[in-house]
């Protein structure tokens, strides 16, 4: 485990312009954890982990997520409500005015590292306001050794100032929070927010432009593990559909749980050092490796505790993105170093709150890059205010808020790979069955492992007539029987037990992934454009 701490250790900040020497650089994670109690900023759990309030944002504000459009990103980025320009200037005076702030600040500094392919390595360095901030760093990003950090040039900096507000009259921002890159100065200038899970999306985002355009190489909102006999899997997925989870496995080694890039060396690695996982509803019988992995060190957000430090896992009166950072090590099954083959499988998870996707489908390659643009979930009431049906949500290469470019080149990157590999694409529901949400249930988590665990043993790879049935609205090929799974609970229609309701709703969410992709038919071929459904109504 290499891990750099010096709890006496200060750096200089001039060149940032910050004068003053209220400085800690490259503190431990334990020593974090303690200034962090004593600046009353959270508790500890009866786990032993550090569980922290963020305040006013417990998620991303994608709305007031910015990059600035110069010289390097005018003609390269895909602007829209996604990336959203901000003007050189109007940076540069913001960021002076985030250095003025911090300037009376205590700081605290760490140089890290992503992408565990050394050569793709980027290096950073972390400036934060608050001690728990840094630890998450700590967690989230790889760790230099310390004969590393003697040699030590970031590259990028990450500028983290939550105290800091704006004045969107004046600073050009939409409102008082904001998160922005600049890919000349290269700084991710962040403030207005807690939320850590935007320190670590500002590198993603960073390296989604860098990698296509610079080094050719694919960059991926995904999860990966690998078994014994080296066999590598991926998995996208948003928010939700089950990523860290289902990439979390006893029987295989993690690789990442969230944000990986291909190379053209026939090698996936990880981007990160650490995992950020969801812990809505978590428990040690669904989601053992998960449940052990929060214990000291482990930084809890947004959960409640009893007086004794107990956490209530299914309590969401904060939020409902309950979340947990730790470093990849607190995972006992892990690979060293976070890299792995060329993929054999690659899963799509989807929670599909309307319940008419079969709980798992093969996709031949043209319906791959089909749904790989279109990155299809739901959302379900209460999850935004004003949702009270399943409402369906489309992240165009299931992370669209992290991708600078346009998702067509993504989507031909990944095309080739997947065609070069070899690969199997599948498609699979977490979501619910028997019904929508409100009348039908969740997809039991067993039975999606038995799903997957099939496939990576071979036992669904082959496509045959009699194997597969193909679903009669959205075309993929859903297998007829599966080892560990009742087939009723294969075929979406018969869990349903009325057949009218099912296709009606069937239709509805078809009709929705047609009229979503109507934006990108422009840049899809033929052959991807009838990888989607072709019936309009019931």
């Amino acid at each position: 485990m290499n891990i750099s701490e010096n709890s006496a250790s200060t750096i200089s900040l001039k060149e940032y312009g910050i004068e003053h020497d209220n400085v800690h650089y490259q503190l431990s994670p334990r020593k974090l954890h303690d200034i962090t109690l004593e600046k009353a900023m959270g508790n500890e759990a009866s786990s032993g982990a550090l569980a922290i309030n963020t305040g006013e944002f417990t998620g991303r504000s994608p709305m007031d997520r910015f990059i600035v459009k110069d010289g390097v990103t005018t003609d390269e980025v895909w602007w829209g409500d996604i990336n959203i320009p901000f003007e050189p200037e109007k940076f540069d005076r913001l960021y002076d005015k985030v250095i003025a702030y911090l300037n009376d600040k205590e700081l605290f500094v760490r140089d890290c590292y992503a992408c565990a392919d050394h050569n793709y390595r980027m290096d950073i360095r972390v400036i934060n306001e608050y001690p728990w901030s840094n630890q998450f760093a700590y967690n989230m990003f790889i760790r230099p050794t310390l004969e590393e950090l003697k040699h030590f040039e970031p590259e990028w900096t990450v500028i983290n100032a939550p105290g800091f507000k704006a004045d969107a009259s004046v600073d050009g921002t939409r409102q008082h929070n904001f998160a922005i890159l600049n890919f000349t100065r290269k700084i991710a200038l962040i403030g207005g927010t807690g939320y850590t899970g935007e320190i670590k999306k500002g590198i993603f985002s960073a390296l989604n432009f860098i990698l296509p355009v610079q080094k050719n190489t694919l960059p991926m909102h995904c999860s990966a593990n690998v078994g014994t006999n080296g066999d590598t899997a991926i998995f996208f997925g948003l928010s939700g559909t089950g990523k860290t989870t289902l990439s979390t496995d006893a029987n295989r080694k993690l690789i990442g749980d969230d944000e990986h890039g291909w190379n053209n060396e026939n090698a996936v690695f990880n981007f990160e050092g650490g995992c950020y996982a969801k812990v809505i509803n978590l428990s040690e019988e669904n989601e053992p490796e998960i449940f052990g992995a929060i214990k000291k060190g482990a930084i809890l957000e947004n959960v409640i505790m009893d007086e004794a430090g107990n956490v209530d896992f299914a309590d969401t009166s904060i939020t409902q993105n309950t979340r947990v950072s730790y470093p990849i090590y607190h995972i006992p099954n892990v690979q060293r170093p976070s890299i792995g083959k060329n993929p054999k499988n690659i899963f799509f998870l989807t929670a599909d709150a309307f319940g008419v996707l079969p709980p798992i489908s093969k996709l031949t390659p043209s319906q791959a890059a089909y749904h790989f643009i279109s990155g299809y979930t739901a959302k379900v009431a209460g999850t935004e205010a004003g949702v009270v049906e399943p409402v369906p949500s489309f992240s165009a290469c299931f992370g669209a808020p992290f991708m600078p470019l346009h998702p067509a080149k993504y989507a031909e990157m990944l095309s080739k790979k997947m065609t070069n590999a070899g690969v199997n694409v599948w498609l699979v529901n977490t979501g619910w069955t028997g019904g929508p949400y409100g009348v039908g249930t969740r997809m039991k988590l067993k039975y999606t492992r038995a799903m997957i665990n099939a496939v990576l043993n071979g036992d669904l790879g082959l496509y045959s007539y009699d194997a597969y049935h193909i679903h009669s609205v959205f075309g993929v090929a859903q297998p007829r029987e599966c080892p560990g799974v009742p087939t009723d609970v294969l075929s979406p229609r018969t869990t349903w037990n009325d057949d009218e309701a099912y296709y009606r709703t069937a239709f509805k969410l078809s009709n929705a992934f047609r009229e979503n992709f109507k934006k990108f038919e422009a840049f899809a071929s033929e052959e991807i454009r009838r990888g989607g459904p072709q019936r309009y109504a019931y």
